[in-house]
């Protein structure tokens, strides 16, 4: 992770992570402004592209628990939400590295999203980052309660206070997105350091951080598939599913720290994460072909994304081919420090990020 200023200013300037929320949140929520021809959007349009509303977890409509949090109600609403992500997702990310400030802000915004709908006993309609946001302040607070993050105490009094007094001062401020996000932040960072102590015992080497987002995203990929694989065709418990899911990730990640810790281990690495993106898209393509993806498809859409579909659908392997080297090239561009490193190696990379690892207590 990367390391920190002594007394680090009021402002810190965002990083990648920060960056690409943002990008997402924007595209999303400016998506919807554009099809309402305004500077807001509609209730029926932010309720079909991903709104949280009453009955969306008895209906097992779960994917709303984050696709709520990229999309606004209008312009300031989106702005006031990215200003904070900009002031405190730089603090936060700067001091716990993107991946698991990434895992912070989803856990918030779902946890959010699930405290703001066991609260409201009307039917609702919320929509909104700011339960994500709040995560990110509640993890820079107990960041600062661990004695890990040098800010003076006015840095959460002037945000808090802020974040109250709008709030009061707006009455459709959803409060039980707001708690449940700053809680979740909490807990979640708490839990990472937690993990991040044990694994001192368990680990030899710490992973980079290209390594780490790479695992993680490959993790919930694999998540989705075996949630995808559970619905469409039910069978083995649910419980022995997660287990077995988890045994698997404790294999791989300590399969990944013992090649870490050889010489030109770093290489091998991001070779095989390479292999592994290219080949989840081609296990993606085969379970859109088991589905019905192709059997309602629309003939003659003018839609980008409707030529998109009947492009897969007439030529599966090819667009899966193409799609899976981009995956792989991606992958090698993004990681080309890395593998330079990697293939430079002449043993100190495995003993630098084994000494690293002695060096660090939690996060």
């Amino acid at each position: 992770m990367a390391t920190y200023r002594t007394s680090p200013g009021f402002f810190e300037i965002p990083h990648a992570a920060v960056y690409a929320l943002m990008t997402m949140t924007v595209l999303a929520s400016g998506f919807c402004f554009i099809q309402a021809g305004a500077t807001s959007a509609p209730a029926e349009l932010l309720f079909r592209y991903g709104g949280m509303y009453t009955g969306a977890l008895a209906r097992h409509e779960y994917w709303r628990l984050f696709a709520n949090g990229f999309l606004h109600v209008n312009f300031i609403h989106l702005a006031t939400n990215m200003l904070c992500l900009v002031l405190w997702g730089g603090h936060l990310e700067r001091r716990v590295g993107p991946t698991y400030f990434v895992i912070i802000y989803l856990c918030a915004m779902v946890f959010g999203a699930v405290v703001g709908n066991a609260i409201h006993a009307t039917p609702y309609l919320t929509v909104g980052a700011s339960g994500a946001t709040s995560g990110i302040l509640g993890a820079l607070l107990c960041l600062w309660i661990l004695g890990k993050l040098d800010v003076r105490f006015d840095f959460f009094a002037i945000n808090i206070g802020l974040n109250i007094a709008f709030a009061i001062g707006n009455s459709r401020i959803d409060w039980g997105v707001h708690l449940g996000g700053f809680a979740a932040g909490l807990i979640v960072c708490a839990l990472l350091d937690l993990v991040e102590k044990l694994n001192a015992y368990v680990l030899r080497c710490r992973f980079p951080e290209a390594v780490k987002i790479n695992l993680a995203l490959l993790a919930g990929v694999a998540a989705l598939g075996l949630w995808a694989g559970q619905t469409l065709a039910p069978g083995m418990p649910g419980w022995t599913v997660a287990a077995g899911f988890v045994v698997a990730c404790c294999a791989v990640i300590k399969l990944v720290d013992l090649a870490l810790s050889i010489r030109k281990g770093l290489a091998a690495v991001i070779i095989a994460l390479t292999c592994a993106n290219a080949a989840c898209v081609a296990l993606g393509r085969w379970v859109l072909a088991t589905t019905s993806v192709c059997v309602a498809r629309r003939p003659g859409g003018a839609g980008p994304l409707e030529n998109l579909h009947n492009a897969f659908c007439d030529n599966p392997l090819l667009v899966t081919a193409l799609v899976a080297v981009g995956a792989g090239a991606l992958t090698l561009l993004l990681c080309s420090k890395e593998i330079h490193r990697g293939m430079e190696d002449v043993g100190f990379v495995g003993s630098s990020l084994r000494a690293e690892r002695n060096r660090r207590h939690g996060l």
